[in-house]
């Protein structure tokens, strides 16, 4: 991955302990546009106690164990991995008691790889025709572009889209694709890049979803059915207003029609009423311990006493 470090391994297979001063040691690549052309990565030369640099652009960046070499371990250590290490990397040991006898050869190919930034999509345009813009960045190797229709998940044709790809500064390639599609009442699309060396394939998360008619396009289709939902809505409340309004006016006529009644408060004592002459009551007349209670019609006292004629007596 770009960025990382790396070992590009190169040991003798058969286990022997070296020493350093009878060790010639080269990591070269081949330049590019140049057959049978090579430059040196690094590199270990007998009775130097510490490694070389050829190519300027490894410098400081790739380097040999003297620790490892003295086990047979001649892997290249390279630092901050670049776009433009992506080489075959040869390795070559000699031996000088063996008249620089080559003891080993090794050839490691280097795929370098980055990840692309998550595609956005932006759009569409109020045109004729809609019109996306998917942007992705600072990936590699070159990547491939696609764009699906999301309703079931299928390739749209690569006539409908303009890709443009180029490398920044970094090395790494950038993302500018245009898709072209005629206006529709319900458009879902998406942006796919692939990275093929990754296995990798990023989809744009937000879906882009427009739906109306060719002449109305709405981003929200919401809104219909809430404005479908408000009329019952209106209706019921319309009900409860009425149903309050007859409620208040029932009790407002009750409360007209029915006599009021009201607590006066504890009465004083009625006197009773002294009795002369033949109406003076006697010892065993039935009505002499009577008593009234509550009230009758019109206000009048009851009386739980026996009748009596107030004529002459026979």
């Amino acid at each position: 991955m770009v960025g990382s470090d790396v070992w590009l391994s190169c040991i003798y297979p058969k286990g022997n302990s070296f020493d350093l001063n009878d060790l010639y040691v080269y990591w070269q690549i081949s330049v590019p546009g140049k057959r049978n052309t090579n430059s040196v990565v690094t590199y270990y030369l007998s009775g130097n106690s510490s490694a070389g640099h050829g190519d300027n652009h490894y410098k400081g960046r790739a380097r040999l164990s003297l620790d490892g070499m003295k086990q047979g371990n001649f892997s290249l250590h390279l630092h901050n991995v670049t776009p433009q290490d992506e080489q075959k990397f040869n390795c070559l040991v000699f031996r000088k008691s063996l008249e620089l006898e080559k003891i080993l050869e090794v050839t490691v190919t280097l795929n370098v790889a980055a990840n692309y930034s998550m595609p956005v999509v932006s759009g569409p345009s109020q045109d004729e025709e809609f019109i996306f813009t998917c942007t992705s960045t600072d990936g590699y190797p070159r990547p491939n572009v696609y764009w699906i229709n999301k309703t079931d998940n299928s390739l749209l044709d690569d006539t409908l889209q303009n890709s443009t790809v180029s490398l920044n500064a970094r090395g790494l390639y950038n993302v500018v694709s245009v898709l072209r599609v005629g206006r529709s009442p319900t458009v879902d699309v998406g942006c796919c890049i692939e990275n093929v060396l990754l296995h990798q394939n990023l989809t744009s998360g937000q879906t882009e979803t427009f739906t109306g008619t060719k002449d109305s396009i709405t981003e929200d289709p919401m809104d219909d059915t809430q404005d479908a939902v408000n009329p019952p809505v209106l209706s019921v409340l319309a009900v409860l207003v009425v149903a309050v309004a007859m409620a208040v006016a029932t009790g407002w006529l009750c409360r007209s029609r029915c006599p009021s009644r009201s607590y006066a408060g504890a009465q004083a004592a009625r006197p009773e009423l002294e009795l002369t002459g033949q109406f003076a009551r006697r010892e065993g007349d039935p009505w002499r311990n009577c008593r009234s209670t509550g009230s009758g019609e019109l206000g009048a006292p009851l009386s739980l006493c026996p009748p009596f004629r107030t004529g002459a007596t026979r």
